[in-house]
């Protein structure tokens, strides 16, 4: 068998998953039913701030605190809501978002172009502190 090169793992990703353009998705700021989940590490968020009101939660960790029944879930992930997940470039949050859709969590999506596409849509940002 090849191997996939990690271009390969995103696009198929990105086939797989509802994909959302910056502008589709600030238009769902503020929707109750809308959690966004930044994938970013956090020294990304120190340097560049965060998507106003966003979850943080590092790509390392999406599927432990995605999951009810980890120690480290983090509540904020579950009740239902879509889940909009983005990165410093959409390659990252397409990963996390397939991910999530094989755990079983159907209602999820990511943003193509990351934080800057959000940035250039007009997001609100937060600051992160240390």
């Amino acid at each position: 068998m090849a191997m996939k090169s990690a271009k390969d793992l995103v696009a198929e990703a990105s086939r797989e998953v509802e994909t959302l353009s910056g502008q589709e998705a600030v238009k769902l700021l503020g929707d109750p039913n809308v959690v966004f989940v930044d994938v970013r590490e956090g020294e990304e968020l120190q340097k560049t701030g965060k998507l106003q009101g966003a979850v943080h939660v590092p790509r390392g960790f999406l599927e432990f605190q995605a999951d009810p029944n980890s120690p480290t879930h983090k509540p904020e992930l579950g009740a239902g809501k879509k889940l909009v997940l983005y990165c410093g470039s959409g390659n990252r949050s397409a990963l996390g978002a397939k991910s999530l859709k094989e755990m079983g969590i159907t209602n999820v999506a990511h943003v193509a172009g990351g934080f800057p596409a959000l940035q250039q849509a007009g997001g609100p940002q937060e600051e992160v502190s240390r």
